[in-house]
């Protein structure tokens, strides 16, 4: 197959492919045990099972195997840590144990399930981000977390977790939207203590995008494993249906993309952003492809997409790259929240952050692209 005719979805796995060392080894996976790299590990292993090419699964297994000693302890983690950032790498421990992994991965994933049930908690039940972070939810850590632990709780028989997935995700989505627009607000302080928190309500000031993508992405993957039967799955689809409206109202009408603070787009500054656009393509072409959203917002997905390779993605020698990533934010002191602080961040290409939802969504709207219409009613 030529590189023109391989299909997206091949060119960026073969880009990250060619940035390997002799040894085989991708230098990003080996600086430490972290989301970023297990993101793109667990990209590159789904790339594997759908293109049919087992590279992409053996370049996830090798950098697992990294970190995973043959007693199971997890490299360069630490449990009291309570930092959900820590569970994300974690997700790809399934996938080894399906191709017929030894007892190491379940023993690590043990480890990780350990950290998550005894994770600090708001009055409600509500994971604390991180120790670090008393009495925080922010919606990275839906993602973080929530899959691994719906996984989890399917592959050992432990349907008590899986009620503690959908009470994650409806609590934090009850806490952090805005009746008004129907975003999600980046974080939720419930002492009201932090001074990006509102004193009132206790939330952030601003819709990140990147943090709504999370939260999306969260919703579709922990419905992969949340039993057809569970109470709440149906509650969840609907917030998540609810959300997508939201999203879609602030849909940049010119390029199909999303802007960096959702709902400020004519705001000087402000900028269509990589990462949380990919992610929200992702999230609702997964989510139409398994019937959670009607066909309807088959044409905001089929516009944000094309908006994506039109406007974020270059092709040259050296593979395929991705433009306009915001390099990293967060809520803290520093990080107070505030719009000029969101856009002060650093705009870069190529970063992981992107790269790996950009593999991510292209496997899926491949997937979207090869079914008919029609079988959205």
């Amino acid at each position: 197959m030529t590189k023109q005719a391989a299909k997206l979805s091949t060119r960026i796995a073969d880009t990250i492919m060619r940035q390997c060392r002799e040894d085989g080894y991708h230098p990003y996976p080996l600086e430490r045990w972290a989301y970023v790299p297990g993101m793109l590990l667990m990209a590159m292993a789904r790339a594997g099972a759908q293109l049919g090419d087992d590279r992409y699964f053996d370049f996830m297994r090798l950098h697992m195997d990294y970190y995973i000693a043959e007693d199971g302890t997890i490299g360069t983690y630490s449990l009291e840590e309570y930092n959900l950032d820590q569970i994300n790498q974690g997700k790809n421990l399934f996938m080894l144990l399906e191709r017929g992994g030894d007892a190491r991965y379940a023993k690590a994933a043990d480890t990780l399930a350990a950290q998550l049930i005894g994770q600090p908690r708001t009055s409600e039940g509500g994971f604390w981000h991180k120790k670090i972070y008393p009495f925080q939810m922010w919606l990275d850590g839906l993602y973080m977390a929530s899959p691994f632990l719906a996984e989890y709780a399917k592959t050992f028989g432990r349907p008590e977790l899986t009620d503690e997935v959908a009470h994650q995700l409806l609590l934090i989505e009850r806490r952090a939207r805005d009746k008004r627009t129907g975003l999600l607000y980046h974080g939720w302080d419930e002492s009201r203590e932090q001074e990006w928190a509102d004193s009132t309500t206790g939330l952030s000031k601003n819709f990140w995008s990147r943090a709504m993508g999370w939260y999306a992405m969260a919703v579709v993957d922990c419905l992969d494993h949340i039993p057809v039967a569970h109470p709440k799955r149906g509650t969840i689809i609907g917030i998540f249906e609810r959300m997508c409206h939201a999203l879609v109202r602030v849909q940049d009408p010119a390029s199909g993309l999303w802007y960096q603070v959702l709902d400020q787009g004519d705001r000087k500054g402000n900028y269509l952003e990589a990462s949380g656009s990919v992610m929200f393509v992702y999230a609702m072409a997964k989510a139409l492809r398994l019937g959670y959203l009607s066909g309807g917002f088959r044409e905001a997905v089929l516009k944000g997409w094309n908006g994506i390779l039109e406007r974020l993605v270059t092709e040259d020698a050296d593979g395929v790259h991705l433009h306009h990533i915001c390099n990293g934010a967060g809520l803290s002191k520093d990080r107070n929240g505030t719009f000029d602080y969101y856009i002060s961040e650093a705009v870069v290409s190529d970063h992981y952050m992107g790269i790996a939802p950009l593999l991510l969504c292209s496997l899926e709207m491949e997937r979207l692209l090869e079914t008919p219409q029609g079988e959205f009613a």
